[in-house]
């Protein structure tokens, strides 16, 4: 158990922690402070032009049969999942409490939702559909829903936020996916390269988002005790939405394969997505605290899915999984 517990943290992770760190001793400072800023954002337009230049057409066709199931994702991606995060985050306070609200109004993430459906022998072009459709719809539908539940907190959505929106999620995502017919077979041919972009521009702005947290005492205004609170309530959210997904697709009497793609899918948060959405929603100095939950939860969920899955591959393969979860 220790070992498929340790195999989780891939060397990603590690870095994800080393960058915390690192933000924590060497925050960005003086002149070295807006650079990095600039190198993030650029990061971030980058990587949105990619993933827009990976998106198949073809793929948003095909996903359209099987609408129940997409439909039930994107419900319990936007609208359960924040509907829970207003009742928990009703026990913080600030911008923690303004991170778990965050956390639920993300979308849902690609590669992991794929990979852990395919472990746990599900249907993995339907996961393609719906981690697809939810991660398209997020562009979307997280600011909309940060701007709806967040306004009386002051962390609605601005007018220069919707300008950064636009500008640095937007239209590079719709330009890379307009120019798919003639770089689209290289994109997809450069897997190294993509997954380069992905990690090292969420790198990127974990380090200015901490430092920038770092500089305005972040460690100062969350304890111990915070952290300890965050991650009971990440692990009583992903509980609940697991059971959730679970009943859900009884209820709806989903094939075995569809079942687990409703579990996988419904259940996870991007922290791909959420890092640069926070930067272009939040101010610079309350990114980082904001973060804190999405970087948890994140860690939580790949524990628990990869358990979960690796169990479920095995019952079907030793033919006693048939049915649905």
């Amino acid at each position: 158990m220790i070992r498929r517990v340790l195999a989780v943290f891939e060397p990603f992770i590690l870095m994800l922690l080393g960058t915390v760190v690192l933000a924590s001793v060497l925050p960005p400072r003086g002149a070295f402070a807006p650079v990095a800023s600039a190198a993030a954002t650029v990061g971030i337009v980058v990587l949105f032009f990619l993933h827009g230049a990976k998106l198949s057409r073809a793929a948003l066709i095909d996903g359209v049969r099987q609408w129940r199931l997409h439909a039930a994702v994107l419900a319990i991606t936007f609208l359960v999942f924040p509907l829970l995060g207003l009742l928990l985050a009703g026990a913080l306070s600030g911008p923690v409490a303004t991170g778990l609200l965050f956390l639920t109004l993300l979308p849902s993430t690609v590669q992991s939702s794929i990979a852990f459906t395919a472990i746990a022998r599900g249907n993995v072009a339907a996961a393609v559909c719906s981690a697809s459709f939810s991660n398209l719809l997020g562009i979307l539908a997280t600011p909309l829903l940060v701007a709806l539940l967040m306004d009386q907190a002051g962390a609605g959505v601005s007018a220069a936020s919707v300008e950064a929106i636009v500008l640095h999620l937007l239209l590079p995502f719709a330009a890379g996916h307009l120019l798919r017919p003639w770089i689209g077979a290289w994109v997809t041919r450069q897997r190294r390269l993509l997954s380069l972009v992905d990690r090292g521009s969420i790198l990127l702005v974990v380090y200015t988002a901490f430092g920038a947290a770092v500089v305005e005492g972040l460690w100062r205004r969350v304890s111990p005790g915070d952290l300890a609170v965050i991650t009971g309530l990440c692990c009583l959210l992903l509980t609940l939405v697991l059971l959730i997904t679970l009943l859900a697709g009884r209820a709806m009497r989903l094939r075995r394969e569809d079942a687990v793609v409703l579990l996988f899918c419904g259940s996870k948060k991007s922290l791909a997505s959420g890092v640069p959405m926070a930067g272009v929603l939040f101010p610079a100095a309350q990114v980082g605290i904001v973060l804190l939950p999405v970087m948890i939860f994140h860690q939580i969920q790949l524990v628990a899915c990869a358990m979960i899955a690796r169990r479920w591959g095995a019952a079907a393969d030793s033919g006693t999984g048939g049915e649905a979860p």
